[in-house]
């Protein structure tokens, strides 16, 4: 099948496509080859055969996210550190059309909060402990609007079976989503405040910016110096280690605030030829850091 009227179709469901298998798998890169290996299966359909081209192309793209998640389970305990999902510039700071992808797709502009949050890192990160059948019923309720015949269909699983996962993921969803949403100013304000007293090396200024139980994931795959192979907690062992580890970033820094996966972070880059070195975003709560999330992994930094 390679009409144009299919074609246009198809393209008229990228966007959707891209957005789900991004929030399944955590990865531009990886949503990308889903999305090509759909185009794949997809030509091979006779046109005439097709009722609904979202409802086919949404299916594809979910079953192949399912199992590409069930094998990326192996290869993620070995992945040296935290594994943790790829950054994306989103809003007026994407770059291309794939980040554009994320968040843009039809959505109408009651949604776009929930759209947005539903691409935090934050969020991205929480759906890691549902398992992959659970993730996709979840973010096709919850987040793409799908009613649960719909999505039974889609998962190939009975309606009851997938109301059942469903009620699972949104109670796990519920008990650990943070409870207090900064401003997109005070969110800003706190990032210039981190730099602040990490430029100047204020040790005792970085701890009173963490809260007290603070966390830090630093995702270096084993290829970005100093991150560390384990997450830190308590705030004098993370400001220690946040200081630390400016010593180790080239001098030639810029310093950018971005809007990365709907919500303000950090961006440090070479100021010669803008290749990005770390992305830094953070959960705030009742006025501090309470989680932070570092990724200096150069394989998923190139679309930053």
């Amino acid at each position: 099948m390679n009409d144009t009227s299919s074609m246009e179709q198809f393209e008229a469901q990228r966007p959707l496509m891209f957005a789900i298998a991004y929030r399944m798998l955590g990865s531009a890169m990886e949503a990308e080859d889903i999305v090509q290996e759909a185009f794949i299966r997809y030509q091979r359909v006779p046109a005439g055969s097709i009722i609904s081209h979202k409802a086919l192309l949404t299916t594809m793209v979910t079953r192949q996210c399912i199992n590409a998640l069930q094998s990326a389970r192996v290869q993620r305990e070995s992945y040296i550190g935290p594994w943790l999902p790829e950054p994306l510039l989103t809003g007026d700071d994407a770059l291309n059309s794939d980040e554009t992808q994320a968040d843009t797709y039809t959505v109408s502009p009651s949604d776009a909060a929930s759209i947005h949050e539903s691409l935090s890192l934050a969020f991205l990160v929480l759906l890691e402990s549902l398992t992959p059948v659970e993730r996709a019923v979840f973010l096709l309720r919850e987040v793409f609007d799908y009613e649960y015949a719909e999505i039974a269909m889609i998962v190939g699983k009975e309606e009851a079976a997938c109301r059942q996962s469903f009620s699972r993921a949104k109670k796990h969803i519920v008990e650990h989503r943070p409870r207090f949403q900064p401003s997109p100013d005070e969110h800003r304000q706190m990032l210039a405040n981190f730099m602040r007293v990490i430029d100047g090396g204020d040790l005792a200024g970085l701890v009173n910016l963490l809260a007290e139980d603070v966390t830090l994931w630093a995702d270096g795959g084993g290829k970005a110096r100093g991150a560390a192979t384990r997450p830190l907690r308590g705030a004098a062992t993370v400001a220690q280690f946040a200081i630390a580890t400016t010593r180790l970033l080239p001098e030639n820094l810029q310093v950018e605030v971005k809007t990365v996966n709907g919500e303000p972070a950090i961006v440090l880059r070479d100021a010669v030829d803008g290749r990005a070195f770390v992305v830094i975003s953070i959960r705030m709560e009742r006025g501090r850091i309470a989680e932070m999330w570092t990724i200096g992994n150069p394989d998923k930094l190139k679309r930053v």
